[in-house]
């Protein structure tokens, strides 16, 4: 565990790198990428040419003889709530770093781009069950809030249940929000929640992973524990059969989550633990950006 001042050197550094990539290279994508509740009525004016008849207001021309046009503005305001994975098996991680530093690292820089957007942002932390809810706020606090508690988060429960939180996100939250899933996804059993869901919010889901996760190395015999089941079995990790039963459940499992979420109507993104996740999220924004 991080001591204090540890911890709080962790938050200004994700704090100032967040900030960083908010306004250098998300600018403009994040805004763009989601849409406010709507429109809504801003000021009337003298029509100009060009203005759409459809607003012209009728009432204000009729009374000063001269046409009158309604101005509208999006109603901007959003709310993001971000689902974080902090079961067992988030501590993983073999090249670069764990899956957990960088969803915590990801989650940092989604709460800033919100925030740098006069948004809304709260947090639900799960295992098999609901660990923590941090309800959505808007502020710079706010965001640190959820970054610290990322950081000094003590799970009760290693297991991994996304149906529990999505439902509890779904009951709790009633407006329509901004949602981001971020976990392994070493859970099958989600698919109705999500569908029930996503018919109320903009859901992404945000699967992080080892190297590991996919292909064994050929280390000989070696001991594999299940982080969150603690179950533990001996793998000849130089046999090939098992290196290929391995690459392909995870495989199978990827599909299936692929399959989970195209049929909900939401998007997922891949990201490895070794791999630039500035760069999938920017491709993501840029392309949730332009027209249909």
């Amino acid at each position: 565990m991080f001591t204090p001042s540890e911890i709080l050197k962790k938050v200004r550094e994700l704090e100032i790198k967040s900030k960083r990539l908010t306004r250098h290279i998300f600018t403009g994508e994040y805004h763009s990428a989601f849409k406010g509740r709507g429109m809504s009525f801003r000021e009337v004016r003298e029509y100009a040419p060009g203005d759409d008849v459809r607003f012209i207001d009728w009432n204000v021309s009729a009374r000063f003889n001269h046409l009158f046009s309604k101005l509208f503005e999006e109603e901007r305001e959003l709310t993001v709530i971000l689902l974080i994975d902090i079961s067992a098996s988030s501590l993983f991680g073999t090249v670069h770093a764990s899956k957990k530093d960088i969803i915590t690292e990801i989650c940092a820089v989604l709460a800033f781009s919100a925030i740098n957007n006069n948004d809304k942002v709260g947090a639900i932390l799960f295992t098999d069950k609901v660990e923590k809810y941090i309800p959505p706020k808007k502020g710079r606090e706010q965001a640190l809030y959820i970054v610290r508690e990322m950081l000094t988060a003590t799970p009760k429960r290693k297991g991994t249940k996304l149906g529990e939180a999505i439902r509890f996100f779904n009951s709790s939250i009633r407006q329509k929000s901004i949602a981001f899933i971020l976990s392994d996804f070493l859970d099958e059993k989600f698919d109705d929640a999500l569908k029930v869901a996503a018919k109320k919010h903009d859901i992404t889901g945000i699967k992080v992973y080892d190297k590991m996760d996919m292909q064994l190395p050929e280390a000989g015999l070696i001991e594999v524990q299940d982080a969150e089941t603690g179950e533990t079995i001996w793998a000849d990790t130089d046999d090939y059969l098992v290196r290929k039963n391995y690459h392909d459940n995870f495989f199978s499992s990827t599909e299936n989550c692929k399959t989970v979420f195209l049929k909900a109507g939401c998007d997922l993104l891949h990201i490895r633990t070794d791999e630039d996740y500035v760069k999938v999220l920017k491709k993501f924004f840029i392309g949730r950006s332009k027209p249909a």
